[in-house]
């Protein structure tokens, strides 16, 4: 039996995150306060209740975050409609922030740091 389209993006994104993941956890490409660059997200497991990450680019102003993703099955947006709790890897330290997610055909989450 064949993989499912959407397994196979699952499995390439999982794949393509577990490689980008740990130089956007260290600082590389993060954007300064005013621009973009790519993050990584940390939301709790809505089943598991453990951490996952995910890096994401993103657009920042200040203290307020913005990612998005056209996928609805991203597990990180689940993640963070169920609990909007969240944290943030920014140049090395990890951010309190809660987000406000918006469903549409862009999904959109804004992130505000604490």
């Amino acid at each position: 039996m064949l993989p499912s389209s959407t397994d196979l993006t699952q499995q390439l994104f999982r794949t393509l995150n577990s490689a980008v993941e740990p130089l956007v956890h260290a600082g590389f490409g993060n954007p300064f306060p005013i621009g973009f660059g790519a993050v990584v997200v940390e939301t709790t497991g809505r089943i598991s209740g453990k951490p996952r990450r995910v890096p994401l680019l993103s657009a920042r102003l200040g203290d307020n975050v913005v990612v998005s993703t056209v996928r609805d099955d991203s597990q990180w947006l689940r993640n963070l409609e169920t609990d909007p709790s969240a944290r943030l890897r920014l140049f090395g330290r990890d951010r309190a922030a809660t987000a406000y997610v918006k469903r549409g055909p862009l999904n959109l989450v804004a992130l505000s740091l604490d």
